[in-house]
């Protein structure tokens, strides 16, 4: 009997699904692309199964980006449901010290993460005829070429195949590139042999029958890229310039992270004008639970953002702060720093809550945040769609997403007094990034040094040697001067001394001489008003 076989008493698949199976039995690379709850990933661990029990002796693999995100979402839910199910009559073996199983005829099936090193040693060092490589949005692409690498086990009448799926996310996505382009995601050339590629896009409705309207419509209501990706199930349009990316936000994500592990968490607020539910026209307030580990990692725990009145934001705040055990409350002023601290202490008068003003721009604000997220240090504990929606509308030239990016100020607000307050993860020394974002500054000729004279409000400090630009907590960013210096705000100083940099003496000036050149040219560079103002103290005087 197979597996769509009429007479079988096990649970139907759909018409699309039954589609897709038959396209898994033609090449050698398949990738099943759909939205949340679509059926692609079930589908591809019953083909596995499948393949399995019809060939003894034979090893197949299915792999995720991360070790405990497989075995949550696997080891533990989809491959047992499955065996049991539409396999009842086959026993499954489970062997938790190799995390493999085992069936009644000898094949074997092993489960496991692509991050961790001895953990892919183990499973890398056996050959498969099947590999799965599991939510691909999450994996670079290097590690597909290495786990390919072990799709060489020959069992007589089971041609070798692997299998891919994903959540869609950007066009430029290696996925889309390999799949949709048939060009290699590296060189960006042909693909030899295009025939053996292939894939097929699965969405929600076309697993209706296993799930209800009320799910249904909820995805349908999602905001316009999360639904493109959740509900309709394809590929978005990349942004210019952006300081987020889907691929960098989905390759940390992780399943869970026990509110225990966290040495602190915060609850941050950014209201908004909202008078109920019904007032359609004011942004939501945004309210973002994150916790700093035991790692010193950032996690995103929880997104409670609503549109409501007050005192009904209010009580959320305080329902936040108590389910995770925050220690702190933050807000933003800008809709009143006063009223935003009645409303939160209307709901219990005893919160601990820090008012703050968001003076900075958006965009200056969320770069040194984007940084944390490009370095790895910064997980969401699930999926939050339209918060991952707003961050990846934040581009270098401002914010390009629908509405106001409520969620995502509130994140900003929450990552940078976990993350960026205390010690160098604050710090971002980005050479090469300074370098590629940022014109060359030509040197000074030997005959003309100029030396700069700090204000009241700054410090003039010299870099590490190794160091010519970087970030500080006022979000300020800081391009070496001829000298190897730079002119610190006071409030950055502080913690960039703690960090290699030294207090650099100042030369007693010869007469003023104001260059209004440089100062346009400065202007020019670095391309912000912030920096404008501060380049209004500035003196630069000529070593004669």
């Amino acid at each position: 009997m197979t597996l769509d076989d009429p007479s079988s008493s096990s649970p139907r698949l759909t018409d699309k699904q039954r589609q897709a199976q038959a396209l898994l039995q033609q090449q050698r690379h398949t990738l099943l692309v759909g939205g949340s709850r679509s059926g692609k990933t079930t589908l591809l661990v019953r083909a596995i199964a499948d393949r399995a029990v019809r060939a003894p002796r034979s090893r197949h693999a299915i792999l995720r980006f991360h070790a405990n995100a497989a075995r949550v979402s696997i080891t533990l839910d989809t491959l047992p449901k499955v065996f049991e199910t539409w396999f009842p009559d086959h026993a499954l073996t489970v062997h938790r010290t190799e995390e493999y199983f085992s069936l009644d005829n000898d094949s074997e099936i092993w489960v496991g993460g692509l991050d961790d090193r001895n953990r892919v040693e183990k499973i890398l060092g056996r050959e498969y005829s099947t590999i799965f490589l599991n939510e691909c949005s999450q994996i670079p692409y290097s590690s597909v070429q290495v786990a390919l690498t072990r799709l060489a086990q020959v069992i007589p009448g089971l041609p070798q195949q692997a299998y891919y799926d994903l959540n869609p996310v950007a066009k430029g996505h290696w996925t889309n590139v390999l799949f949709g382009d048939k060009r290699d995601p590296v060189s960006r050339t042909p693909l030899a042999h295009p025939e053996h590629y292939a894939r097929m896009f699965l969405n929600p409705r076309d697993n209706a029958a296993n799930l209800t309207q009320e799910y249904l419509e909820s995805l349908a209501a999602l905001p316009e890229r999360s639904r493109k990706r959740f509900y309709e199930g394809v590929y978005v349009d990349e942004i210019d310039g952006s300081l987020f990316s889907y691929e960098i936000i989905a390759r940390a994500r992780v399943d869970a992270f026990p509110v225990h592990r966290c040495r602190r968490v915060v609850v941050a607020v950014d209201p908004s004008g909202a008078s109920s539910a019904q007032d359609t026209g004011s942004d939501e307030i945004g309210i973002i639970v994150a916790g700093k580990g035991d790692d010193d990692h950032a996690y995103i725990l929880a997104d409670r953002s609503l549109r409501d009145a007050p005192a009904v934001w209010g009580r959320a705040v305080i329902a936040a702060r108590d389910e995770f055990d925050a220690d702190l409350i933050i807000a933003e002023e800008n809709f009143g720093g006063e009223m935003v601290r009645f409303v939160i202490r209307a709901a219990d008068p005893n919160a601990n809550v820090r008012v703050i003003s968001a003076s900075r721009g958006k965009v200056l604000r969320a770069e040194p945040v984007s940084s944390l997220y490009e370095q790895g240090l910064v997980h969401h504990v699930g999926r939050f769609a339209t918060l991952e929606d707003q961050l990846c509308a934040f581009t270098t030239q401002g914010y390009r997403g629908e509405g106001s990016p409520d969620h995502a100020d509130a994140l900003v607000f929450a990552v940078t007094e976990l993350m960026l307050k205390e010690n160098a993860a604050i710090l971002e020394f980005y050479r090469r990034q300074a370098q590629g974002r940022f014109p060359a500054v030509s040197p000074a000729a030997p005959a003309r040094k100029f030396i700069i004279a700090a204000p009241p409000t700054h410090i003039r400090l010299r870099a590490p040697t190794d160091i010519s630009a970087v970030n500080g907590l006022s979000g300020a960013y800081y391009l070496c001067d001829s000298e190897h210096c730079i002119l610190a705000q006071r409030e950055d100083a502080g913690v960039l001394m703690k960090n290699g940099f030294v207090p650099a003496p100042l030369v007693t000036p010869p007469p003023l001489i104001f260059s209004s050149l440089l100062t346009r040219k400065r202007r020019a560079l670095l391309g912000s008003t912030h920096f404008t103002k501060m380049l209004n103290w500035i003196s630069i005087h000529r070593e004669q």
